[in-house]
């Protein structure tokens, strides 16, 4: 980004009153993220996350943003458990970044790396959430009804007993889990109508801690290295029972519980990549 770039997007953010966005009624505090300035230009990103901050900073609890379309950072680093946030529209990029409590939930679609690296609270998505979702994810739950994209829950982690989990009701594409560290991922495909696999390549590529479970078909060849595929056992199924009744919860949605239908995606080694270093060079 150019300096002028830089002075344009300042420009764009003080042109705007940001006391015409919002409106206070039964209980909570809408910001309408679709109102224009002066010029016809919608609420500046910068501005609307200023407003939910300064929101939060008085005490609300519910906040709703009409109108949203594709403002980026939408909560990010927000840490109070006791907040919960409705976005009506589709949030761009980042959206929860680093969130650390409050419960975002997303009438729509969300774009790229919904969650990344959060460390508490939820995020529920009624539509899609695309490529990168839940990056290096601490903590927290994902709940995406629908579809998501390519490099999901790359390099999840977990510590102690804070660990993340996503759930998905559609389907994912290459790289699922790559270098996965910790947590779970679950993948539904509930809108199943053929005999495809519900996850594309490279599943697992260096994946050392954590499980993905999958509803469905998974061949060998999909498989990256140092992942292996097992069956379900009776040892998952608490925590895959846990995480799908909060997912029907969410959505209205009824999951089929026949686990040998489902396949289980696990480390081969917890150092996939010991002795692939030459160690005169550390």
């Amino acid at each position: 980004m150019t300096a002028f770039d830089v002075w344009g997007e300042r420009k764009r953010a003080e042109a705007f009153d940001p006391a015409t966005a919002i409106e206070r009624k039964d209980g909570c505090v809408v910001i309408h993220a679709d109102r224009r300035d002066h010029e016809g230009r919608l609420v500046h990103y910068k501005v609307l996350n200023q407003l939910i901050r300064q929101i939060m900073a008085e005490g609300e609890r519910h906040i709703i943003l009409e109108g949203v379309m594709g403002h980026r950072y939408i909560a990010s680093t927000a840490n109070r458990k006791d907040v919960y946030i409705e976005i009506r529209g589709t949030p761009g990029n980042n959206l929860g970044a680093f969130l650390d409590g409050p419960t975002i939930e997303v009438f729509g679609n969300a774009q790229d790396m919904t969650g990344n690296t959060m460390n508490s609270g939820k995020i529920v998505v009624h539509g899609n959430a695309w490529d990168v979702t839940g990056l290096a994810a601490r903590g927290g739950t994902l709940l995406i009804k629908g579809n998501t994209g390519y490099r999901v829950g790359i390099h999840m982690k977990e510590f102690g007993g804070t660990r993340p989990a996503m759930v998905i009701g559609g389907t994912s594409k290459d790289y699922l889990g790559e270098y996965m560290a910790g947590g779970t991922i679950i993948v539904l495909d509930l809108d199943c109508q053929d005999d495809r696999s519900p996850v594309g390549m490279h599943l697992g590529a260096g994946i050392h801690g954590g499980k993905i479970f999958i509803r469905g078909k998974v061949e060998a060849h999909q498989l990256g290295p140092g992942a292996v595929m097992d069956q379900v056992d009776g040892e998952d199924a608490p925590e895959l029972e846990a995480l799908i009744a909060e997912f029907e919860q969410a959505f209205g949605s009824s999951v089929p519980r026949y686990w040998e239908e489902w396949v289980k995606v696990s480390p081969a080694s917890s150092r996939p990549f010991s002795g692939h270093y030459d160690p005169t060079s550390v």
